[in-house]
């Protein structure tokens, strides 16, 4: 269970990952330290462990930093919920292990407890008692998901596990 932490449509991975700090890219936890600062700027100070990031439509868009979403979940956030994602953000997400969950986030309010069945593909709403369905993640992806990330995937399956499925 996670507090929901919304913001809007079109939120890029400059907004995620400012470009002023591009000189942190080598120190990741240091550059978590000032994500989605400039579309919230107490987010990084004040997300907990388990929290979620949601957004509205296409968020992640812009350039194709890879940081955006390691920063993310370096930040405690267990997942993004968003109505809908940038391509290459979308699997950077699923790449680094974190969940990008493409749900009508219209009804989740600031603040809400969270809860994510990503078997079920179910979002519970605990402040308001009611759930939402997504469509579930492809097979592979789940396991990707599962494993931590690609790179852990790879190690634990190799490559060629990926093609077959």
């Amino acid at each position: 269970m996670g507090r929901a932490w919304k913001f809007g449509d079109n939120i890029s991975t400059d907004l995620i990952a400012p470009g002023r700090y591009y000189h942190l890219r080598s120190n990741l936890p240091e550059l978590a330290k000032h994500v989605l600062e400039d579309a919230r700027p107490e987010f990084a100070s004040q997300v907990r462990s388990g929290d979620f990031v949601v957004g509205a439509r296409n968020f992640g868009k812009g350039s194709s930093r890879e940081h955006a979403p390691v920063i993310i979940k370096l930040a405690g956030a267990r997942a993004v919920l968003a109505k809908s994602f940038a391509r290459i953000f979308y699997r950077n997400c699923i790449n680094i292990g974190l969940p990008a969950i493409v749900v009508d986030t219209d009804q989740i309010a600031e603040g809400d407890d969270l809860d994510v069945d990503l078997e079920k593909g179910i979002v519970h709403d605990r402040t308001k008692g009611i759930d939402l369905a997504f469509p579930p993640l492809p097979a592979v992806m789940a396991r990707i998901l599962e494993e931590g990330g690609l790179v852990e995937y790879i190690k634990h399956h190799g490559d060629l596990v990926l093609a077959g499925t």
